[in-house]
């Protein structure tokens, strides 16, 4: 039973509650207090692993070459290759490889692989080694040079025929057509087409030119158009009775004198004409001429025996030039876009940059540079860069200003053979050049490679991009190479100037 003092109670308390909502902030303005955040869970520590767990494998192992010697030469038959490894845990096997070729693995010590010495080209080769442990870890590879002394005169899965195509003479470069004929200069003026692997009798231009020397019909190429505009473009030497003075070098276009026809039209379009050469000197002409991926026209220009006209940016000598194919300059050349010849320099610093190649889908250009007394060269182009000439010649006295070669090797042999820049190549004139695509008959560890020659020592080799453009023989033929080319068919064809065309194909 309630009383009346309880019920009194009853209702203070419950006004008093209700008078502590309202200010407590029961729709007034106050701001509520802030929430208080609640702390994120502490990760739990992954348990330790067991008592005497083994710690995983992380260390590689460490590989070595016990035979043969590293500079050995003559090297021929059968050849055993011994590798050497150690490891923290175990070695569980050894993978050898020749020129990038895999030739064995073998999975106990003493490693052991051999090779037929006379399944390659004589000369200079590279053997690799590298090990691996049980857990994975590959070692470094570990590489020595020697030379081959077999008995071949081209790497094994290769035919090589020396008489593909014979009966010109003086020959001086070459160039294919997308129809497949192959174009090629003589010195003497002709330019020859070869069609169906046959010499046509009917040169495709006669030009009067200055034979004199290293002078004469240099180079030639096509225009990327070529089978709706007919172009082919020469690089030759117009004789001072024509020039009204001293003899000089001209670059022209001619047009095939319809569809696929073999014979010019007769008209010649001047692109440039080269100043004044030396009326003593007859040599260091340049002549290669060839159309890059950017659809300009490159030109390889010699310094005519007068190495300071290298380094002169107002003189065209001793270097790389650059036109539209109009014979127009470029905008982007690097040093004037103006419409006078020194404006077409692309690249300087080049002694006789005879030959030169571009690669398909790069557009990288590697230009062969002829030495002097003691280095010749693979520089690979680039705009503006100055590579030395005549002050460098090789590795030699390089300074910060110059471009270094990619590649280079001497006139004569070191001692020990093979020791030096360019190990066992020696030659006296860099000639030829072509890349070889990443598709074609030839094995995938030729494609991509840069394949060069030399003119007195007439060997073919080639440039291995993906190990370091270490340097490897591929050829050797009768006679002196002066220009290359990779086919359409996938073949490659070495051009001599003695009158006959090399093809070397796989199988």
């Amino acid at each position: 039973m309630t009383t009346a003092s309880g019920r009194i109670r009853a209702l203070f308390v419950s006004a008093f509650a209700a008078s502590l909502v309202v200010a407590c902030g029961g729709g007034s303005d106050s701001p509520s207090p802030a929430p208080v955040p609640t702390p994120a869970p502490v990760p739990t520590p992954p348990p330790p692993p067991p008592a005497g767990s083994p710690t995983p494998d992380t260390t590689a192992p460490t590989a070595g070459i016990l035979t043969p010697a590293d500079l050995a030469t003559g090297l021929t038959g059968t050849v055993a290759i011994t590798g050497t490894a150690i490891d923290d845990v175990g070695v569980a096997s050894m993978e050898f490889q020749v020129d990038g070729v895999t030739v064995g693995t073998d999975t106990a010590s003493p490693f052991v692989a051999s090779i037929d010495a006379n399944a390659y080209a004589p000369g200079q080769h590279v053997i690799r080694a590298r090990a691996s442990d049980a857990a994975g870890n590959v070692s470094d590879w570990k590489t020595i040079t020697v030379r081959m002394a077999g008995t071949r005169t081209v790497d094994q899965a290769f035919t090589k025929d020396e008489s593909w195509v014979t009966g010109f003479g003086s020959a001086t470069a070459m160039a294919q057509a997308p129809d497949g004929r192959i174009f090629v200069a003589e010195q003497s003026g002709k330019l020859r087409v070869i069609k169906n692997g046959a010499l046509l009798a009917t040169p495709f231009h006669t030009f009067f030119v200055d034979a004199t020397g290293e002078r004469g019909l240099l180079g030639v190429a096509f225009h990327p158009n070529f089978a709706s505009n007919g172009y082919v473009y020469v690089y030759y030497t117009v004789p001072s009775a024509t020039a009204g003075g001293a003899s000089h070098n001209r670059v022209s276009r001619l047009v095939a004198n319809g569809p696929n026809a073999d014979v010019s039209d007769g008209g010649e379009f001047i692109i440039a004409d080269l100043p004044a050469l030396s009326l003593t000197a007859t040599n260091h002409n340049g002549g290669a001429l060839h159309f890059g991926t950017d659809g300009k026209l490159y030109l390889g220009v010699g310094d005519n025996a007068s190495g300071a006209k290298a380094q002169d940016l107002n003189d065209p000598f001793g270097k790389l030039l650059r036109f539209n194919d109009d014979g127009s300059i470029p905008a982007d050349n690097p040093f004037c876009t103006l419409a006078a010849l020194k404006c077409a320099v692309w690249a300087y610093g080049l002694r006789n940059p005879f030959t030169f190649a571009v690669q398909p889908g790069t557009g990288k250009i590697h230009i062969n540079d002829v030495g002097q007394n003691t280095w010749e060269e693979v520089n690979v182009a680039g705009k503006g860069l100055n590579y030395g000439w005549p002050s460098s010649e090789g590795p030699d006295s390089l300074t910060s200003a110059f471009t270094a070669p990619l590649f280079n090797y001497k006139h004569s042999a070191v001692t020990p053979a093979g020791s030096g820049p360019g190990g066992f190549f020696t030659g006296i004139a860099i000639a030829g050049g072509a890349f070889y695509p990443s598709s074609g008959a030839f094995p995938a560890p030729y494609r991509g490679n840069y394949f060069f020659a030399d003119y007195g020592s007439k060997w073919v080799a080639r440039l291995d991009p993906t190990n370091s453009n270490a340097a490897y023989a591929f050829a050797n033929i009768g006679g002196s190479p002066v220009d290359m080319l990779v086919g359409l068919d996938g073949a490659l064809y070495v051009l001599a100037q003695g009158g006959s065309i090399t093809r070397i194909s796989s199988p």
